[in-house]
């Protein structure tokens, strides 16, 4: 298995508000909210307390075996994990918001834990692509009422207004579900200052033509910046072999 990932402030946000994860077969993007006070704060506030929460109740316990310490479902877990990130942007960055998309990948399965609008996808060798996750926005509800097109929901000047993130509006519910990797293929997460900017089928090319995976990476951001890069960039890429 192969990571590579790579974020970048864009060309007109004063500042990069989105946060990686990546480490212990956990891979995510925190979107921190424009819109709200701290939305740096926020995503590596959620980030780091995912991980943290992820490591306790997962790895350390497998170093110490024990049957009767982890009876729950990774599902169980993740959702748990989503919820304890939530309380810690709360407490540490109020007012604040963040999108988290994370992805828990173990042997050939990945459970994804997601709430706003960063995205994860599965991207195909013969060129399709598979969105994974739901956006939990205003733009994206109008579209399932048809009273917006998905072409028209790009340009719509509330298209980044989401209804659900961490450190927000209670109560609080990410959406779950564990699906089989892709073999060979790829599994990407990225924020909405790439899958906003950059056509589906243009991201799809240029993953799949680059010789490596930071190629594609360095190429898939400057394409943002080359479409205008009007918010902060950041994309994780899995390649399963």
């Amino acid at each position: 298995m192969l990571i590579y990932a790579k974020t970048n402030t864009g060309l007109v946000r004063p500042t990069n508000e989105d946060s990686l994860l990546i480490g212990h077969q956990l891979y995510g993007v925190a979107d921190g909210m424009g819109g709200h006070s701290h939305g740096d704060i926020a995503s590596q506030t959620a980030t780091r307390a995912l991980s943290e929460y992820l490591i306790r109740k997962i790895y350390l316990p497998m170093l110490d075996y024990d049957p009767d310490i982890q009876n729950e479902s990774l599902q169980e877990v993740l959702e748990a994990g989503i919820k304890h990130a939530h309380q810690a942007v709360v407490q540490r960055a109020p007012g604040g918001g963040t999108t988290m998309t994370a992805a828990l990948v173990l042997s050939e399965q990945v459970t994804i834990a997601h709430v706003g609008d960063s995205r994860a996808y599965f991207i195909y060798p013969d060129g399709r692509s598979q969105t994974l996750t739901q956006d939990h926005s205003l733009v994206h509800r109008l579209i399932e009422l048809g009273q917006l097109t998905e072409a028209e929901a790009l340009v719509h000047p509330q298209r980044n207004v989401v209804y659900r993130a961490l450190g927000q509006a209670e109560p609080f519910h990410p959406d779950i579900k564990t699906l089989l990797l892709p073999h060979p293929g790829y599994l990407m997460i990225c924020s909405d200052g790439l899958w906003g900017v950059v056509p589906e089928d243009v991201v799809c090319n240029t993953i799949l033509s680059a010789s490596r995976l930071s190629e594609a990476c360095h190429q898939l951001v400057e394409l943002a910046n080359k479409n205008g890069g009007p918010d902060n960039i950041s994309v994780i890429l899995v390649q399963y072999l």
